[in-house]
């Protein structure tokens, strides 16, 4: 049996490293997977709230435009921004810990107004004018949460409202005051659109995808661990045991031991062979020393 625990403790460890190997290479598949799963998600909603931007200026913004000018008035629904954080809103009811959010530093509106990591991200932005997107994690009030950022241009058409106090709509001036929202230039990053989706749920369902292979590598070791004592006991373990007795009677003068089976052609059968070809060899060594004695 001692040879049992040794083939035993050997396959305990060669298992324990390949296991430990096997889970940490899962452990950063679930975790890199889950991230992915948020990217995605947090993707999809960036280009739904750039559709909606898009439509404002495409359709909104040209059907509201007379109304504007016939009551000499400001509406935001033809604010691009306005829109997309209105519509998001809709989405919050149902994913509230999502959030979209289009910062600035200088916006026009306060409510947009860049916090401090949001103004990292605008900066990062404005120092990598080749930078498209930005993504990064960070610690919110529900936990873990993935954000994704894209940078926003003044384009020529912001210039008309955004340049100076004077060239915006007055009632635009009236309801925000001329001290916010202006002297943008065309060309530079003004804002950055920040979608951040939580990770929670997706990490929750990695880690039970975790535990549930860990118990699946604990099955199988178990019972990799059971098949392999009990294949070495009949084709090891026994054979070696019936060996080890049929010599310890043989140096006690046991000649007439039955010989042990040979079964198959590997090494324990060649090694029971010749121990079988050792005993009768010996015998017969013994019954001619016997003859030679008379």
């Amino acid at each position: 049996m001692r040879l049992l625990f040794k083939f035993s403790a050997i396959f305990t460890v060669v298992f324990g490293i390949g296991a430990v190997i096997i889970c940490w290479l899962s452990y950063r598949l679930f975790q890199d997977g889950a991230r992915t799963q948020v990217l995605n998600q947090a993707q999809l909603m960036m280009q739904a709230m750039r559709s909606v931007r898009d439509y404002t200026n495409v359709q909104v913004k040209n059907l509201l435009r007379p109304i504007e000018e016939r009551d000499q008035s400001f509406l935001p629904q033809t604010v691009p921004a306005f829109a997309a954080s209105e519509n998001f809103k809709f989405i919050r009811a149902s994913f509230p810990d999502y959030n979209y959010k289009e910062a600035a530093l200088n916006p026009t509106n306060p409510s947009n107004r860049a916090t401090e990591w949001e103004s990292d991200i605008i900066t990062a932005f404005r120092n990598a004018p080749n930078l498209k997107q930005l993504t990064g994690e960070r610690e919110s009030a529900t936990g873990p949460s993935l954000y994704l950022a894209e940078p926003m241009r003044a384009g020529h058409a912001c210039l008309e409202c955004h340049s100076q106090p004077a060239a915006a709509p007055q009632a635009m001036v009236a309801k925000y005051g001329p001290n916010n929202g202006f002297g943008w230039t065309e060309g530079d990053v003004i804002a950055a659109q920040i979608i951040s989706v939580p990770m929670s749920v997706p990490l929750q369902q990695a880690g039970k995808e975790y535990r549930a292979l860990l118990g699946s590598l604990a099955v199988i070791f178990l019972a990799s661990l059971i098949v392999l004592n009990v294949v070495l006991y009949f084709m090891i373990a026994r054979p070696a045991t019936q060996l080890a007795e049929m010599a310890n009677r043989i140096s006690l003068g046991e000649l007439d031991v039955p010989e042990l089976p040979v079964k198959g052609k590997d090494e324990v059968a060649t090694l029971a062979e010749s121990f079988n070809r050792m005993r009768r060899s010996l015998a017969a060594a013994m019954k001619m020393l016997g003859e030679n004695d008379r």
